[in-house]
């Protein structure tokens, strides 16, 4: 009873935290590894337990969906869905062990991006415009990254848009939340066919992701977007310390 309220609390912070700012899996997969779920199952696990509230904020956003640097919705969904397929393949075929050793860089990756990112963006949109086959590759690479991993993936999106010359981060942010919920979907099949999900686990989890999303998704129309950062900042820095420990220490 206690990891499964443990699991519920992390999935309702991990959905709230995709919904604000992305993030969420910080906050899962840690929750899943800490109850003996091994790392490559508890990132599968964490994919499609955050799905459903990922599905629940992208309702909310639905009106907000809108085509970036002049490539429409359906188009930039195809690439990330093939990239999403490409990547939970990948995760699939990687040993735990190797795993274990990859996961805490994946994660201070994803720490930096949550970090620099929208400063590094807008810097780079000064000095670069890349054109749409290099909007469509980096895009896919997202996909890969998101089906693979994933942390941080959204604000990865939001900070290659926004070089491209996507527009305001904000006005983005819907188009960025089903983008990843499209490349976890496909993620999400992948990893139900291998059998790579612990059930048990992830119901409790979901529960809390769906709830967790679609309070999120609201509080992400009021709450000032660098508190909603600095709060998910302390959060990756704290997880990719403790998996630095964890795998060298």
């Amino acid at each position: 009873m206690t990891d499964v309220i443990l699991l519920f609390l992390a999935g309702l912070l991990a959905g709230s935290m995709n919904a604000l700012a992305g993030g969420g899996s910080f906050v899962s997969l840690p929750a899943l590894i800490s109850v003996g779920v091994p790392s490559v199952a508890a990132n599968a696990t964490s994919t499609l337990a955050l799905f459903p509230g990922g599905m629940a904020s992208s309702w909310v956003y639905r009106d907000g969906v809108k085509s970036v640097c002049g490539v429409n919705v359906a188009a930039i969904a195809i690439v990330t869905v093939l990239g999403g397929v490409a990547g939970s393949l990948l995760l699939l075929l990687t040993p735990s062990r190797i795993f274990d050793g990859i996961l805490p860089w994946l994660l201070l990756v994803a720490t930096l991006m949550l970090g620099a990112g929208p400063r590094l963006s807008v810097k780079l949109q000064t000095q670069a415009r890349p054109n749409i086959p290099a909007f469509v590759a980096v895009q896919f690479l997202l996909g890969l990254y998101g089906g693979y991993f994933g942390g941080a993936v959204g604000l990865m999106m939001l900070a290659a848009w926004s070089v491209f010359g996507g527009g305001e981060i904000k006005s983005l942010n819907p188009t960025r939340m089903v983008m990843v919920t499209a490349a976890n979907a496909v993620a999400v099949i992948v990893f139900v066919m291998a059998g790579a999900i612990v059930w048990q686990q992830c119901i409790a989890m979901t529960f809390g992701a769906v709830i967790g999303g679609w309070i999120g998704a609201h509080v992400g129309r009021r709450l000032p977007s660098p508190i909603v950062r600095m709060l998910t900042l302390a959060v990756a820095l704290l997880t990719t310390a403790v998996f630095f420990s964890r795998a060298y220490l």
